[in-house]
């Protein structure tokens, strides 16, 4: 790598009015954390969080790897969030500029927000809701998601947001498994000119039965859907929140509080319940907020992301809020009307950050090279002075046309690192300080200590490949799977690792001159695609139980240019293998049910099918020659232990 890297200094005027300006001022940082790494946690920790009861204990390990933060302290993250923003004279200052899918944009400023979260907390306070109930959030991109998020941080309840995109089986597996006594939702989102229903499915996970925790259904209206509304369950938001008081005493929750709960797909087919901390997840949200992107007063900020995903906790509901930042929410789709949407938002709005993810640059790279209209270069980009990317690591192709079209060839790329189970970002360049690599995520984030080890834990060399580790708790850190911590410790702490090292899942190389991190892939069967991760076995699942037609499967991912990586499935039925259009028309029908199952994201792109599975004397699948297939790869692997050698013919027919 070293001898072809191509290095993009830090712009000198950018560097010297940054937060962290230079790598003398990030190394010094670094030195700090390593010489006395309580200190320096604690420290920061006291200057960008306001507390009710300051901490006296920075971390105890005595549980580890069930790491406590700042335990003896109490905070509440909304006030942190917004009544803290209007105390320094910000409650004027527009915190929310939303931008719906038809293009009506409604600017929400700090008092107003504070007002809206203030009743929202007192309606569920009016319905019993209290200090460590749990609340799931299945909405669209909206003001009132945020809002909702806010409210139930405000009155000290748990938090469980579902992306809207997800179908009425996965919302049941969760609200069973959170056991959730509220549902916040609206009758439809709103996507690429199509009200597309949310309050349906809610009511159709409600009916499969496992939900009887629930006791309320709480419905936003968005749009004219018509819905059935269960008498004593379901209330309309509106009418709930009419007349309550638009202010509401903060809960004021120990440190180690649950702040919310969000799933993540594990290999096993069971989605994983990441459970947040409130005061060591705010810190590293505000922190990583104020470093990673260089927010500034008078920034407009704008992250991509829903708020169904932890980017859109960490960088839309908290990190930027906590910073008093101005901040857009956009409810639709990046080409819709048209691919130029992105670059005609950032021009309206006078965007100063952006931050998006490789798929959705990837997918407006071909816009624009069939169509000048949508191209960057036909919009006013001025106002950016920072890009970030997220989700997946980004190509450097694509880098580099990012950096040129979008940022004009001035404005810093963050390439960022990090999970749904750090909560913040790990890996990332801080844009005065880090020479820039294209496809590279650089160095560490002052403070965290990852590397690069060999299957037992021991330190690798520069410039070899092995598995990411990190090998301090830090603050944001996944606390436990809710209500599984033996799954905890054996995804995230293993033995193998001396069980003191959280296992990333992914593998890494560092360049040998510069140390910088390059991601090589998942280690484990989850799947990344355009940034959302999915176990491989809870398609597999969605598969098989398509049980008229389906009688084994066998998932794995390729690579792909616009998604990073693609959902190959390799099916066998219980009828006789199908070709030509009869397979297509099998493969819809099974993607339609993944789609049901799990979500649109989920279904496969590449269906195969077989009379059987490639799998070894002992009945194991040889996944990795599914790979070497899905790719179009020969095999040149050794198959001396395959059962049945002919189905790799059969099985590679369909590439």
């Amino acid at each position: 790598m070293s001898e072809e890297l191509k290095v993009y200094a830090p712009p000198a005027d950018f560097a010297a009015a940054a937060h962290v300006n230079g790598m003398a001022a990030y190394e010094a940082l670094c030195k700090e954390a390593e010489t006395d790494y309580e200190g320096y946690w604690g420290r920061l920790a006291k200057e960008l969080i306001t507390w009710k009861t300051p901490f006296t204990k920075v971390l105890n390990e005595a549980e580890a790897p069930f790491f406590k933060w700042f335990e003896d302290g109490t905070l509440n993250v909304s006030y942190n969030c917004l009544d803290r923003n209007i105390e320094r004279g910000l409650g004027d200052k527009t915190a929310i500029i939303f931008e719906a899918d038809g293009g009506e944009v409604t600017k929400v400023s700090y008092s107003e927000l504070l007002a809206k979260t203030c009743q929202i907390a007192n309606g569920l306070r009016s319905l019993g809701i209290k200090k460590g109930d749990r609340v799931m959030i299945y909405i669209a991109m909206s003001v009132d998601g945020v809002a909702a998020m806010q409210a139930c941080a405000r009155i000290g309840a748990t938090h469980s947001v579902v992306f809207g995109g997800f179908s009425a089986q996965s919302l049941r597996d969760r609200i069973e498994d959170t056991g959730a006594k509220a549902i916040i939702t609206a009758d439809c989102q709103v996507r690429g000119g199509k009200q597309l229903p949310l309050k349906a499915i809610v009511d159709e996970a409600l009916g499969l039965g496992g939900c009887d925790s629930i006791q309320k259904v709480l419905v936003v209206k968005r749009g004219d859907a018509k819905n059935a509304m269960t008498a004593g369950r379901d209330v309309w938001m509106d009418d709930l929140v009419s007349g309550l008081p638009t202010t509401c005493e903060p809960e004021w929750v120990e440190a180690e509080h649950p702040l919310f709960l969000l799933y993540t797909s594990g290999s096993t087919g069971k989605p994983k319940g990441v459970q947040h901390s409130t005061g060591g997840y705010l810190l590293h949200a505000a922190l990583t907020t104020k470093w990673t992107f260089d927010l500034k007063a008078d920034d407009v900020f704008w992250c991509t992301a829903d708020i169904g995903w932890v980017t859109g906790h960490t960088y839309i509901t908290y990190g930027p809020l906590a910073l008093g930042g101005t901040e857009i929410v956009f409810e639709g789709v990046p080409t819709y009307p048209d691919a130029g949407r992105f670059w005609k938002m950032i021009q309206d709005h006078k965007v100063s950050i952006f931050y998006t993810a490789p798929t959705a640059i990837r997918s407006l790279i071909k816009a624009a090279e069939a169509n000048d209209a949508v191209h960057p270069k036909s919009y006013d980009l001025s106002s950016l002075r920072l890009l970030g990317s997220v989700g997946e690591p980004i190509n450097p192709a694509a880098w580099e046309w990012y950096h040129q079209h979008v940022g004009g060839g001035r404005c810093p790329i963050v390439d960022t690192f990090w999970q749904t189970e750090t909560g913040g970002h790990m890996i990332t360049p801080l844009p005065g300080a880090t020479p820039l690599v294209p496809g590279s995520c650089t160095l560490p984030f002052p403070g965290i200590q990852f590397a690069v080890v060999d299957e037992v834990g021991n330190d690798l060399p520069w410039g070899k490949g092995g598995i990411l580790v990190c090998k301090k708790p830090w603050p944001s850190m996944i606390r436990t799977i809710w209500g599984d911590p033996e799954r905890f410790k054996k995804s995230y702490y293993p033995e193998d690792f001396k069980g003191k090292y959280y296992l990333a899942g992914d593998g890494a190389i560092r360049d040998e001159k510069t140390g910088y991190f390059t991601i090589t892939g998942r280690i484990d069967d989850v799947l990344n695609v355009s940034g959302h991760r999915m176990g491989t076995m809870e398609i597999e699942s969605a598969l098989v139980s398509c049980t008229e037609l389906v009688a084994e499967a066998a998932v794995v991912g390729r690579p792909d240019d616009t998604t990073g990586e693609a959902i190959c499935a390799f099916v066998v039925l219980k009828r006789p293998r199908p070709t030509g259009d009869e397979a297509k028309a099998i493969a819809k029908q099974l993607r339609d049910h993944v789609g049901k199952e799990i979500g649109p994201i989920a279904k496969p792109k590449d269906i195969r099918f077989g009379d059987n599975l490639p799998k070894t004397r002992s009945g194991k699948i040889m996944r990795r020659l599914l790979r070497s297939l899905a790719k179009g790869e020969a095999i040149t692997q050794d198959t001396s232990t395959l059962e049945n050698p002919a189905i790799l013919d059969q099985l590679g027919e369909n590439n």
